[in-house]
């Protein structure tokens, strides 16, 4: 996988600009080839122990050649890319810092956070974020870690997207003797698809589909999980939704479970007091831009699921690549910033 396009090393005259990256996804990798192609500066920080973002601990390798990855990422090495890994911003170096010391900021961070239920019994032990379950899982695998992640016998993944089909694939790879994948609503309707839920179930999964977790039942301790209670739901048309809404029953079940993924969504990650700094944060925690993905203070830019919400790779790697240009477009004064 390749993040310079139409640039050979040498081919742009050098600049004095130097530009900051946060975060070595698939958006900032973009923004770093490009920009480092017109000759800009690019020093990248990154909060993870080698570059890639989602691309290296987030996907499986099932699904994206890793060591293409990495080639591409020795790329941008070669080109003259800096990168700075374990370098998580508000804690080794501040975001005004940067914003200080150079030309134009982006802030790439993506969505490393899972949505959490919040149900009775949420709070007990053997429960998890699926996404980060899975980041531990890569950093386990790629020898960043000792330990593996957590596994049960009977794993119940509680979700239809992307994160719980490799959520179920993982549960698989490290012994999980039953998987069960719950859905509220029904496969055509879910994010993964029903090309996903076919995976889930070649992987080893038992599918359930119209079925929303009330309560973690906790073991005789009182301290760990033991089951999970369904309530069984039906689908109502929303107007003007492409999806119906899930609605209840009354009718309720339980399946015995020692480890819980929850991969209900991803929320976006900024890097901390993005706000005290000016800033702005939409409704949702997306960050603000307009449509040169500039933000509310100068001279900060944002790509990626940071702007737009958890979202496929291709279209990260776009949002990063416009960015990149509308930076180009910013040091060269062909831009001024947004009102």
């Amino acid at each position: 996988m390749r993040f310079i396009v139409g640039c050979k090393p040498g081919q742009a005259e050098p600049r004095s600009e130097r530009i900051a990256i946060i975060g070595a996804g698939p958006a900032g990798l973009y923004a770093a080839g490009y920009l480092r192609c017109r000759g800009f500066n690019v020093t990248v920080f990154d909060r993870n122990p080698e570059p890639g973002g989602f691309l290296i601990f987030g996907v499986l390798e099932i699904h994206i050649n890793k060591a293409k990855v990495r080639e591409g990422i020795k790329e941008l090495h070669e080109l003259g890319v800096e990168f700075r890994q374990n370098i998580t911003v508000c804690r080794d170096v501040s975001l005004e810092e940067l914003i200080n010391n150079y030309d134009a900021v982006l802030i790439a961070t993506g969505t490393w956070e899972s949505a959490r239920l919040n149900i009775p019994g949420a709070n007990l032990e053997g429960i998890y974020p699926a996404m980060e379950w899975i980041v531990d899982y890569h950093m386990w695998k790629y020898g960043y870690k000792s330990e593996k992640p957590p596994i049960g016998e009977r794993v119940v993944v509680i979700g239809g997207g992307l994160t719980a089909v490799d959520a179920v694939h993982v549960s698989k790879w490290l012994g999980a003797k039953e998987v069960y994948m719950v859905y509220r609503r029904i496969r055509q309707y879910a994010p993964a698809g029903e090309r996903g839920f076919r995976e889930a179930e070649e992987a080893g999964a038992k599918i359930i589909e119209l079925a929303s977790p009330v309560e973690y039942i906790p073991d005789p301790s009182g301290k760990r999980v033991a089951a999970v209670k369904f309530e069984r739901m039906k689908l109502v048309e929303q107007p003007g939704s492409k999806r119906p809404k899930p609605v209840g029953t009354g009718e309720y079940f339980t399946i015995e479970a020692d480890l819980v993924l929850e991969a209900i969504g991803l929320k976006p990650t900024p890097p901390c007091n993005v706000e005290q700094l000016g800033i702005k944060l939409r409704p949702d925690g997306t960050i603000d831009v307009d449509e040169y993905k500039r933000t509310t203070r100068e001279p900060v830019f944002a790509a990626g699921d940071v702007e737009h919400g958890a979202s496929l790779i291709g279209i990260a790697m776009k949002g990063g690549l416009d960015a990149a240009k509308a930076i180009e477009k910013y040091l060269n004064r062909e831009i001024g910033w947004r009102s």
